[in-house]
């Protein structure tokens, strides 16, 4: 059976300089899957590749999404089949609140028209699950938010937009060890929808502590080097990357 997401031999590169040299994996319905490696390995090129950003061009290979070949579709496309991309670095959009923000997003992912109540319960009760002011709602995304707060804005849209396959990149980059709690109770609530699936982009491995990991993949030097289970995520933290760097 195909999986939920398949990325088959895929080559990325921005301008002339390719930095994905053939990654092909399987993501299935309802696994995570944790993408690990040294700095500049390819980790986060990966991850906007699969959303489709266009700052990268695919230069072979093919991504599929529940069975459909998605290589060609444009990000905002990707996101209404039901993916999602949280960013290392949140980006501040003055002159329209969290709250417009979330509730026009989720009207593109619908294609429906939402009443403002019904919405403003919803966020009420996602902010509740991951300890929020719920002043955040009605103030600019991002702006003037800590790193923390941004982190958390992101696990808020991804509970309230509810893609099928999310790819947290360096979500917990940054974070105090408070935070990391919050953020990963919020991603334990996605995982309770046993459809749902993650790609879960880290160096800091303590936000999967309270995690079920399916599947780990190390990337050095925009290649697959080594693919395990959660027992991986163990030997990295004890040994490090330098072993699948020097088979590189």
């Amino acid at each position: 059976m195909a999986g939920l997401l398949e990325i088959k031999d895929i080559h990325a590169a921005v301008e002339e300089k390719e930095l994905l040299h053939g990654v092909s994996l399987t993501v299935e319905a309802g696994e995570t899957h944790v993408l690990m490696g040294p700095n500049g390995a390819g980790k986060s090129t990966l991850g906007s590749t699969i959303m489709g950003s266009p700052e990268y061009t695919v230069t072979g290979g093919s991504i599929f999404f529940d069975g459909e070949d998605i290589t060609e579709l444009t990000a905002d496309k990707r996101a209404q089949k039901g993916l999602f991309l949280s960013f290392q670095n949140p980006i501040e959009i003055p002159g329209i609140t969290l709250s417009n923000f979330l509730r026009n997003a989720l009207e593109q992912k619908t294609g429906k028209r939402i009443k403002l109540f019904e919405f403003k319960k919803q966020l009420r009760a996602v902010m509740d699950v991951l300890q929020m002011d719920p002043a955040y709602a009605d103030r600019d995304l991002n702006v003037g938010f800590s790193g923390g707060e941004k982190k958390k804005a992101e696990i808020l849209q991804l509970l309230v937009l509810k893609p099928r396959l999310a790819i947290l990149d360096e979500t917990d980059s940054g974070l105090d060890v408070d935070a990391v709690k919050t953020v990963s109770k919020g991603v334990s609530e996605f995982q309770k929808d046993p459809q749902n699936s993650l790609i879960i982009i880290t160096h800091n491995t303590k936000i999967l502590e309270a995690l079920k990991v399916d599947k780990t993949h190390i990337l050095v030097n925009g290649r697959i080097a080594a693919e395990g289970g959660a027992e991986l995520v163990n030997e990295v933290n004890e040994n490090g990357f330098e072993k699948y760097i020097t088979a590189e």
